[in-house]
Parts: C-alpha cells; structure tokens; sequence
C-alpha cells in the first residue's frame, strides 16, 4: 500500500455500539474498505449478522478482542472463527489463540507492550514492544496490534520508532486507539503503518458532521488529497 488504511470500528470506549449495523448499512459505499468491531457486548449472533454483511459488501473484517487473560482472549479468538473474521486483533498473545487464529485462516495481530484496563492503556518501551513483535511473528502471527495512542509516554515517538523497525523486517503494524485529530493523521501519515483504526472519534465528530463524510474525508487526506 502507498498510504495507510483506514479501518473504520464501529466502537465507542472500546465497545461496539448498539447501532452498528445501521450504522455500516448507511456507509457501506464510502471508501473504506475495512471494517470491524469489538467482541463486546453484541450477543453473538448479532456479531455473525454484521460480519456476514460486512463480507457481502465486499469489506475485509476485524474483531478486536480487549482481553488480558488467556480464557477471555480464547473466547474472543472463537467468536472471530465463528463470525469468519478476516483478521483478529489484539488479545495478549497465547500459543493457543494463535494456532485458533491459523486453523480458521484468520491473520492474528495481537497486542504489544503492556496493556491494561478498557479504555486499554499502554506501557513499556519501544525496544521491548519491538522484540516481542518479531517474537510472536516467528510464531506466525501476521502483525501486531500497536495502541500507540494509548501510550503513557511520547506517543508520536512510539509510534515512528516502532513502525520503522518492524517495517524493516516486514512485520505488518495496525496502529489502533484514539486517532482522533488531523495532526494525529498527519503523524500516522509519517509513521506509516499498514493499518490504522478510527472508532471513537468518528462518534464525537472530530473529522466533521455525518459520519459517512468523516469516512471519506480521512480517506481524502490519508491519499494526500486535500482539496
């Protein structure tokens, strides 16, 4: 990709909203090609009804699971494999949601650093975020799941260093959280990662008025078109 992409989640304060699925009917033809949601607090079937439309407009899908414990983060692997989720993100890595994850064919990014609470909160340092990314890659796990904005520490540094070294090494990097500003667009344009996500802002209008508006004008400005 020349630019990063957007993933539109359709979550507030890292829960999927009750509207989501009128939400993503009313937006399915903007220009954003990826889709998800989080693994609560829609009943399952809820989950299967959303990602099958998602996947019949022709949209890639993400589940984002913010869970820490292994018996939570296998529940949220298993409701990807049923909803047939294009890619899993976040949980704390485990062998076992990993080999879930290459079963059902599902790209596994899980998350770095040390993550706590909902809202998720990150701590740690770059270099050990770093090696844990090659660490789980060598265990097949596509990519990881970076809360950059999360971060307690210097963000945008976080970011940038992060996604340079691994994009050295081919590793692919959803930088996911609170990218709720055109500043922050333009630091995500700098860094440059594979992916990003919006969710919460687009919810407090922080790119304009209608939502479907604010899904194409962050695709406008992510290519560089700003007329």
């Amino acid at each position: 990709m020349d630019y990063p992409e957007l993933v539109v989640m359709l979550t507030y304060n890292d829960t999927t909203v009750e509207q989501a699925f009128r939400i993503f009917d009313e937006c399915r033809h903007t220009d954003a090609k990826y889709w998800g949601f989080k693994e609560k607090p829609l009943p399952m079937e809820e989950m299967k009804e959303l990602a099958g439309y998602m996947k019949a407009c022709g949209k890639t899908t993400f589940l984002e699971v913010v869970a820490y414990n292994e018996e939570e983060c296998l529940e949220g692997a298993r409701a990807a494999a049923e909803c047939q989720i294009d890619y899993l993100m976040g949980t704390m890595f485990y062998d076992s949601i990993n080999d879930m994850c290459r079963e059902n064919g599902i790209r596994y990014m899980p998350f770095v650093g040390r993550v706590t609470g909902r809202p998720s909160i990150l701590n740690g340092t770059a270099e050990e975020m770093i090696d844990e990314a090659l660490r789980y890659v060598e265990k097949g796990a596509y990519g990881i799941d970076l809360l950059g904005y999360r971060y307690t520490g210097d963000a945008a540094r976080l970011n940038s260093t992060i996604i340079k070294a691994l994009s050295e090494k081919n590793v692919p990097v959803c930088l996911a959280g609170s990218v709720n500003s055109f500043q922050r667009l333009d630091e995500v344009k700098d860094a440059d990662p594979g992916l990003f996500t919006i969710g919460s802002a687009f919810f407090d209008h922080a790119f304009g008025d209608s939502f479907a508006g604010q899904i194409n004008r962050v695709c406008s400005y992510i290519r560089g078109d700003r007329s």
